[in-house]
């Protein structure tokens, strides 16, 4: 019995044992299992890290190929800007140039024009004269013009100045054949005195003329004021006091209309009768009242002028020659006029009546021609 319990403790053992030994295998394979997912999840995880890095690799690459072509394209970018810049900077050069070429030629041009102006540039002192009333003409069928208005025409001729250098003389014939033979004849022998001068016969190249005609209307209503004193007040009280002021009978009588500029300090008065305006304007200076004080202002008449048939011409006199080369020591002007005219008085000498003569010994003279238009080339 005692054998038995033992065997049977025994084989309890033993079975406890395989038991643990049964487990702790099944533990072992259980962690072996474990360890095989591990591995495999880390190799999966291993797998997947190792494809973003071959993904952000291709990406690096692509960027580090973008970055590159786009350096490529800065650095052909830059260059075909400086190449452009380059030709700007020549195109801006040859503008310059071809700017300046053209300043120059505009100057050369406006010299030339000026030069061409100046020649024909009328400056003429016209003098004053005095007007004489002869008559006074009754005209039919009056108009409003006619009564509001005096007309004046004036046609102007002023004379033409022709420059006389020292040494030279201009004569005048009365026949035209005459001064055309001595030109003709360029050289003549004069006898001056006790000595024979050689002298040359040229035409007369006279300088710029004109001839037009100056037509005025001077109003016989209108009155323009000047010098108007600032006397602070509005515009339409000063256009009052004018008024007022013109419509005095001693001034003119009734006032039409009044405009006033304050800024020059100018007024326009339109009386309702003709005549008040001239008769103002003859006084030229008129008191103008306030209340504290006297100011004297200006008056003129409204003066319309125009021009018509205005001609410029220059030419060269067919009776008249220009005599140059005459050398003669200390004599009279009037004495070597007179010797000249002598000696282009006779036929034997090619010469003719002598209208007019002018002779310069020192300095540059001015003689004056008519304007005659049978008389001019």
């Amino acid at each position: 019995m005692a054998n038995t319990s033992i065997e049977e403790h025994k084989t309890s053992d033993l079975l406890t044992n395989e038991n643990g030994k049964q487990r702790e295998l099944e533990k072992l394979k259980e962690n072996v299992k474990t360890a095989e997912n591990l591995k495999s999840n880390t190799l999966l995880l291993k797998l997947a890290a190792d494809e973003r890095r071959r993904n952000s690799l291709d990406k690096l690459r692509e960027l580090k190929d973008r970055e590159d072509k786009i350096a490529l394209e800065i650095i052909k970018t830059q260059e075909e800007a400086r190449v452009k810049f380059s030709e700007i900077n020549e195109q801006n050069d040859q503008l310059k140039r071809e700017i300046q070429a053209l300043k120059a030629r505009r100057e050369a041009k406006n010299a030339k024009c000026e030069e061409f102006a100046q020649s024909y540039r009328v400056r003429k002192a016209i003098p004053e004269k005095k007007m004489k009333f002869t008559q006074l003409e009754i005209i039919k069928n009056q108009d409003d013009d006619m009564n509001n208005n005096i007309s004046c025409l004036f046609h102007i001729a002023p004379k033409i100045p022709f420059r006389l250098s020292e040494q030279e003389a201009v004569i005048t014939f009365e026949q035209e054949s005459v001064a055309q033979g001595l030109i003709t004849k360029h050289r003549h022998t004069v006898k001056l005195e006790n000595d024979e001068v050689f002298l040359r016969a040229m035409p007369a190249t006279l300088e710029t003329g004109l001839t037009f005609e100056l037509h005025s209307k001077i109003s016989l209503r209108k009155l323009q004021v000047s010098n108007i004193p600032d006397l602070n007040i509005p515009k339409e009280w000063m256009k009052d006091k004018l008024e007022l002021h013109f419509c005095k009978t001693k001034l003119g009588g009734g006032v039409q209309k009044v405009a006033y500029d304050p800024q020059s300090q100018m007024a326009l008065i339109t009386f309702a009768q003709p005549l008040a305006a001239n008769d103002i304007a003859r006084c030229g200076q008129i008191p103008f009242y306030t209340s504290q004080w006297i100011y004297p202002v200006m008056v003129s008449p409204i003066i319309q002028n125009h021009l018509e048939q205005f001609q410029i011409f220059s030419g060269i006199s067919r009776k008249t020659i220009l005599l140059t080369g005459i050398k003669v020591e200390e004599e009279e002007e009037e004495s070597v006029e007179d010797m000249i005219v002598i000696h282009f008085q006779k036929a034997s000498n090619g010469g003719g009546e002598v209208e007019h003569i002018k002779y310069s010994s020192e300095g540059a003279k001015i003689a004056y021609f008519e304007n005659d238009t049978d008389d001019a080339i």
